[in-house]
């Protein structure tokens, strides 16, 4: 088979902006297919949204096939970066349980599953009983029932950073950190950074929250509201005394409370705080109790936090202007950028070579239908 045709690229590199978990598989996987890649970074390497994430890389997305579908091979991906980062990712398996407590949920469950398992998501509507079964914490909250995906997994987000970071690294591409991005002439491909004038010949946007103004001066429009700070919480071990136990990860659907075991604790998130963050952390620790009587009282702390993305669909944007200087971007994963990066970098790649895609990237291209 003959190799696709790519851009000339007499007038410099394809240029990356954004050094997070997406922008780094995109570099990666283009340096891999021999394009010239450099990728710019205004902080450190995983500095925005990759820092505040629950290290959950998981493969379904309620409601939301395309993402699945795209989480699906982004997992099998995982698997394989060690050969090439010379390093393992790591993945200890605990499954992700989604608790319905009204029948409207359950049956939009219902109506999903096929979908879901045509995007290669293994899941199954599982009765209370075996919810509560799963995770013992459950108190009596309301629940009908509840999905099941066992395909869940707890990883390190810093070793994925640094295994995409190193893989792009060995296949040519230059990653430049503490070089923000001021200003893209498209027309031109010279854009204006923190160490001078470069000119592109290829732009690919990945800059997380910082993608909308971005991608204007290229002339997409891409409905990000402003950057907003994510906020995870360390909730402590029961008061009674009682060991953690090895609880899945857990999402109220009612309340959009999410859980995952860390240490002898929880990590626990609920949107996003907004600007009264203490009445956030009281609502947090009210549903936590709720749904968890046992954590009642229990120390509830912040874990860490960072800034995300996020679009009107929680889908990420992926798509390619055509033009003398392609601009190409991937932005607005929405807290979902750990999950899916893997196959959005091949995405970027075979859209920098004109290529038909393995997946509909026409549900992930900005139209004005997303909005």
């Amino acid at each position: 088979m003959s190799r696709p045709h790519r851009p000339e690229e007499p007038d410099g590199p394809a240029v990356v902006i954004g050094g997070g978990v997406v922008g780094l598989s995109a570099a990666c996987h283009l340096a891999e297919a021999g394009v010239r890649t450099v990728l710019l970074e205004r902080d450190g390497l995983g500095s925005g949204a990759s820092r505040a994430t629950a290290d959950v890389v998981r493969t379904y997305f309620p409601g939301n096939p395309v993402s699945s579908s795209m989480a699906v091979r982004s997992l099998a991906a995982y698997r394989t970066l060690a050969e090439r980062a010379g390093s393992p990712v790591p993945l200890r398996q605990v499954g992700y349980l989604v608790l319905f407590g009204e029948p409207e949920q359950v049956a939009a469950c219902e109506a999903d599953l096929p979908a879901q398992r045509a995007a290669g998501v293994e899941v199954e509507l599982i009765g209370a009983d075996e919810a509560r079964r799963r995770n013992p914490l459950l108190g009596d909250v309301p629940l009908l029932a509840a999905a099941w995906a066992p395909d869940a997994y707890v990883s390190d987000t810093a070793a994925i950073v640094g295994g995409f970071a190193e893989a792009a690294r060995r296949a040519g591409a230059e990653l430049r950190t503490g070089c923000p991005v001021k200003a893209i002439d498209i027309g031109t491909g010279r854009l204006d950074t923190g160490d001078g004038p470069l000119t592109a010949h290829a732009v690919v946007c990945a800059a997380g929250a910082w993608s909308a103004p971005l991608a204007r001066s290229a002339g997409v429009e891409l409905p990000l509201g402003d950057p907003v700070e994510q906020e995870l919480l360390a909730c402590g071990p029961p008061p009674s005394g009682a060991p953690m136990p090895d609880v899945p990860m857990t999402l109220d659907a009612a309340s959009g409370l999410l859980v995952r075991r860390r240490g002898d604790g929880l990590l626990v998130g609920m949107g996003y705080p907004g600007p009264d963050r203490d009445g956030w952390r009281a609502r947090v620790r009210e549903r936590l109790a709720a749904v968890y009587p046992a954590l009642a009282g229990a120390e509830v702390r912040t874990a860490f936090t960072g800034v995300r993305d996020a679009s009107p669909d929680r889908t990420e944007f992926i798509g390619r202007l055509p033009g003398a200087v392609p601009f190409l971007y991937a932005a607005g994963f929405s807290g979902h950028g750990l999950c899916t990066a893997p196959a959005a970098g091949e995405l970027v790649r075979d859209l920098y070579f004109g290529r038909t895609p393995d997946v509909d990237a026409g549900r992930l291209a900005a139209s004005p239908e997303r909005v």
